[in-house]
């Protein structure tokens, strides 16, 4: 194993571009996650797991073909994102990217930035074994806030990322009709709908589901809940839905 005690060493100051910046992790082809239990997610579940850093004192079994680098804890604070680090940092190498398959029951996600929302999405989404599709706008689902957000789940069912010109034209192809979730005068009660037969699209925190998505679905679906609140969180609404599409 390795030891590294410069905060400056070259391996370091990569992790903390990687942190950082989307650009970096795609140019790279890397990206880093953090913990102990994470770790444990990816060694099991994930093969581009590339190189591990360990504080002093935390054990762990890893793979052979893995780099492993030790750093003293005071290092470990430095690089990592956690204001209480749990000891373990470690980078894999991005995915190879999917083609967009399109199936019914499935969920479409519209500009989610926030990472805690696409994480608990993701997570969801890998429990109830319903496929997403992420479109335009989505905050990185490799960023370590939304890896950490979904408990590892990226590591078991890779995110896919799609556009919606593509996604809605292999939809028409395929014949599955596409519903949006929206509060207007044509909306149908989710319960009422068949969801495991359609294609839902969950639009962002701020601005809901683009025009153009709104404009050409098929369907609008809305959530009943009590007429004072506007709204439910993207997380939560999703979770209904996929629970309403098993």
């Amino acid at each position: 194993m390795e030891r590294i005690t410069s905060r400056q060493n070259p391996l370091l100051q990569q992790v903390r571009k990687l942190l950082s910046s989307r650009k970096e992790r795609e140019n790279t082809g890397l990206f880093v996650a953090d913990g102990t239990k994470l770790l444990q997610e990816a060694i099991r579940w994930w093969p581009g797991l590339d190189t591990v850093i360990l504080s002093d004192g935390v054990q762990m079994e890893l793979p052979d073909s893995v780099r492993q680098v030790r750093v003293p804890e005071s290092v470990m604070e430095s690089i990592s994102p956690m204001q209480t680090p749990q000891g373990a940092l470690f980078l894999c190498r991005l995915p190879e990217k999917q083609d967009f398959q399109p199936k019914p029951g499935m969920l479409l996600l519209d500009g989610l930035q926030d990472p805690g929302n696409l994480g608990t999405i993701l997570r969801t989404a890998d429990a109830l074994q319903i496929p997403v599709a992420l479109l335009e706008g989505c905050a990185d689902p490799f960023s370590h806030k939304v890896v950490r957000a979904s408990m590892g789940a990226v590591f078991r069912t890779v995110p896919v990322q799609t556009t919606w010109a593509q996604a809605k034209q292999t939809f028409v192809e395929n014949q599955i009709p596409v519903a949006v979730t929206a509060l207007n005068e044509r909306a149908q009660d989710i319960r009422q709908a068949d969801l495991k037969t359609m294609a839902v699209v969950i639009g962002s925190e701020g601005q809901g589901v683009r025009r153009e998505i709104l404009d050409s679905a098929d369907h609008a679906l809305i959530i009943p809940m009590n007429p004072n609140c506007e709204s439910l969180n993207a997380a939560i609404a999703s979770a209904i839905v996929m629970w309403q599409m098993k």
